[in-house]
């Protein structure tokens, strides 16, 4: 189920009944009759649960696993996903509908174009918060790490380091790619790219620190968006991965 809605739409959803009419009917007895509403404003949209014990989810199936939750009778929540799924408590299989809002705005090239009392700007320029080129090796190490987070094959396992050697394996320049350089590039990122500090672990549970590096990079740079779905065309088809492993592509 999806609904697409434009400026100033207002779409509810729920069981419905003869007397409470709804736009997006859903046939479970744990939904409410009049379970939410969906309003959009502007270029963003709001969701209002009329449920008054039961807590919604909203998802961002493009992202890197975002989610927040709109409690029992909160009216009005906005949502920052241009494309979202929202999933309601029921008996059964999960009760779900997708929602395509309009575009978000974006400023132009120049940044403060439009906005009042902030052309002419001058001084020192602002520096990117990440500077990651995206012509390099550790640049595909980290889209081969993120990849079954952006395929939507899993919401929390990132790609071991065996993995991406063999993923990279038909990437000219990439074919002496060793375990030990993809744990290089891996450092690398988190040191000195991310920055990323790693927590203390107790005992030599070396293993367990590089997993929990990878996920922190992974984790790092979905959530800012420094790997994103288009990335995954740097890669090699995954159907040559798949026939020199033995398995069919599809």
């Amino acid at each position: 189920m999806s609904l697409r809605l434009g400026p100033g739409d207002v779409a509810r959803f729920g069981r419905g009944s003869a007397s409470v009419p709804v736009d997006l009917r859903m046939a479970n007895p744990a939904v409410s009759r009049l379970a939410g509403e969906i309003r959009v404003t502007e270029d963003h949209w709001q969701l209002s649960n009329l449920s008054t014990n039961q807590t919604y989810l909203v998802e961002n199936p493009e992202g890197a696993g975002e989610y927040f939750r709109v409690p029992p009778r909160r009216a009005g929540a906005p949502v920052p996903f241009e494309f979202a799924r929202v999933l309601l408590p029921a008996r059964g299989a999960a009760v779900s509908f997708q929602v395509f809002a309009p575009d978000h705005v974006y400023l132009g090239a120049s940044g403060t174009a439009g906005l009042t009392g902030l052309t002419g700007l001058t001084g020192t320029g602002t520096l990117a918060g990440f500077s990651l080129d995206e012509t390099s090796t550790y640049f595909l190490v980290l889209v081969a790490l993120c990849e079954p987070r952006l395929r939507d094959e899993s919401t929390v396992a990132v790609a071991t380091t065996p993995q991406i050697v063999e993923r990279l394996r038909d990437q000219p320049g990439c074919e002496r790619l060793t375990n030990r350089a993809v744990s290089s590039h891996i450092d690398y990122l988190a040191d000195e790219k991310l920055r990323i500090t790693a927590p203390a672990m107790p005992g030599p549970a070396q293993g367990g620190r590089h997993n929990g590096k990878r996920e922190a990079v992974a984790g790092l740079a979905l959530r800012f968006g420094l790997v994103r779905e288009e990335h995954l065309a740097l890669l090699p088809s995954r159907r040559s991965s798949l026939h020199r492993t033995g398995v069919a592509g599809g």
